[in-house]
């Protein structure tokens, strides 16, 4: 006699489950289990994390000085200002289908940390005109905490949001998440690719899972069954793994999670950038051997709802024929 299979009884084991079948045990016991390792070091108030987001009088320290720089009102009117950056990558081999096809990057979005800010990227992207969506992660305030609010902003973003997005984690985000994205129609990519297909042409996009913080990224995984000559493009939070990815034949980077610095001296120029990788990787295009990348900026804010030199921006990629 078969024995039956023990269903899952609470929502944690629900959960658990899903997870498990999704991404397999490993990947999901590995990202749940440093997740939860953190959430009790910062419930215990043990700070051994040097991310600013964590530090909890953080934000009421900057706000103070800023405020004292009479710098606050005007950095959170700029946070609200996005502005539409119009970026072409010219890439070798790309199929004549795909020439002109155009890409809405958003990232770092932290929809749960202004009401405004969320509303502005809405009413900028409703217009817009692009052949996909595709999102580089960090829609939650916080890295730990109720994943709540945080879906619920971005469901309401779905909703603005034309045909079906491609998107991967970030260091904000937590695993949890994954099954409530997924039902709003989210496209999740963890160490995974699609292919999208015009007449005879094909391009592939790969995404990989936060490869700042929790290291769970696998670009082998990501890029199985990509074939060598096929165009493709990488997904990822940060542009931590640049080397790794130009190695492993990706024709394009797409990432955030710098903010470009947010809150930047005159000039743009970033106090900080919170990533491990060149400085010239931190904004804006970039090239490295074969591969071309971009880093965005991003349409939302960390720690403090303000920038300073460094304007929010959501991103059109246009790609052409190199050559064309």
């Amino acid at each position: 006699m078969t024995a039956r299979a023990r269903l899952p009884e609470s929502d944690d084991e629900l959960l658990n489950y899903r997870l498990s079948l999704r991404l397999g045990p490993v990947h999901a016991r590995q990202r749940l289990g440093i997740e939860n390792e953190m959430e009790a070091r910062l419930f215990d108030r043990k700070q051994r994390s040097f991310h600013l987001e964590n530090l909890y009088k953080a934000p009421g320290i900057i706000r103070a000085c800023l405020k004292l720089a009479c710098l606050l009102r005007r950095g959170q009117r700029n946070s609200r200002r996005l502005r539409t950056v119009e970026h072409e990558f010219r890439l070798p081999g790309l199929p004549t289908a795909f020439d002109g096809f155009r890409i809405l990057h958003l990232t770092d979005l932290h929809v749960d940390m202004d009401p405004e800010n969320l509303q502005a990227v809405i009413d900028t992207i409703t217009p817009l005109d692009y052949d996909l969506c595709v999102l580089t992660g960090d829609y939650r305030r916080l890295t730990w905490g109720p994943i709540e609010n945080a879906l619920a902003g971005m469901e309401k973003l779905r909703e603005a949001i034309s045909g079906e997005p491609l998107a991967v984690l970030g260091n904000h985000d937590s695993i949890k998440m994954l099954p409530g994205l997924e039902d709003m129609g989210y496209r999740m990519l963890l160490n995974e690719n699609i292919c999208l297909e015009r007449n005879d042409g094909a391009l592939y996009i790969a995404g990989v899972d936060d490869p700042h913080f929790y290291k769970v990224h696998n670009l082998h995984q990501a890029g199985n069954g990509i074939p060598e000559e096929a165009s493709s493009i990488l997904l990822s939070h940060s542009p931590e793994i640049w080397r790794e990815a130009g190695h492993a034949g990706f024709d394009a980077y797409l990432c955030g999670h710098t903010h470009g610095g947010q809150i930047c001296l005159p000039g743009g120029i970033p106090v900080t950038l919170d990533a491990d990788c060149p400085r010239a990787l931190g904004r804006g295009h970039w090239q490295k051997g074969k591969m071309q990348g971009y880093t965005s900026p991003g349409a939302g804010t960390s720690v403090v709802n303000v920038r300073l030199n460094c304007p929010p921006e959501v991103t059109i990629h246009t790609l052409r024929q190199a050559g064309g």
